[in-house]
């Protein structure tokens, strides 16, 4: 049953012949590892239940319906920004630049793309933002789901490069564990530079993985 002041479609700027695409990112927080983004163009024929928020699933449902929307979308597209590009522009650059890459890279081209948030990358396809659109919007949902999970996937091989960070457990978010293994093993090549906590240790000339024993 759709919520009370649940935002339709019908709300948004769009022809009934526009072809949407959903867009969001996933890892601005975390002090490692790449910055993702995911845009989908849903198939109005093959409806997914199930979509919403990616964080407010759990990892097996969100691992299921990434296969789904792969499977049913009539379009979708994953991209990236790395450490060394986010260091460089800042992570909202860098995630409004992930997300015009998955934008570009889609297979069938998009009219009109449905951005998470306040604010919308520069690009070529007409684009609005939507608060919170990634509960909202399924397209949106769906790229949500995407991003997070390719980016999850993403952390579990940086862990077994790094397993001394246990990467596969906090996904490179500042959690306690996080902290407690940047402070004993310093900052590995993948941990964002420009971020406060790594910047710290950094700054405190705590030796890097490579002056280890």
């Amino acid at each position: 049953m759709k919520q009370k002041n649940e935002p339709t479609l019908s709300l948004f700027t769009h022809c009934d012949d526009d072809v949407i695409c959903g867009v969001d990112e996933a890892g601005r927080g975390p002090l490692a590892g790449p910055v993702f983004a995911a845009a989908v163009i849903l198939d109005p024929s093959r409806p997914i239940e199930g979509l919403r928020d990616s964080k407010k699933l759990t990892e097996v449902r969100r691992d299921e319906l990434a296969v789904q929307i792969k499977s049913s979308a009539l379009a979708w597209a994953i991209a990236q920004c790395s450490e060394q590009e986010i260091d460089t522009y800042n992570i909202l650059q860098a995630s409004m630049l992930a997300m015009r890459r998955a934008v570009e890279a889609l297979k069938v081209q998009p009219t009109l793309a449905l951005i998470d948030g306040n604010r919308c990358p520069v690009m070529a396809v007409r684009s609005e933002a939507i608060v919170k659109g990634d509960d909202k919007v399924p397209a949106i949902s769906a790229a949500s789901i995407l991003a997070k999970t390719a980016r999850d996937q993403a952390l579990r091989l940086l862990h077994l490069q790094y397993p001394h960070y246990a990467f596969d457990q906090h996904k490179g978010y500042p959690t306690p564990l996080h902290l407690e293994r940047l402070r004993l093993h310093g900052v590995s090549p993948v941990h964002r530079a420009s971020y406060a906590p790594v910047r710290k240790l950094m700054t405190a000339a705590i030796p890097t993985p490579e002056k280890l024993p």
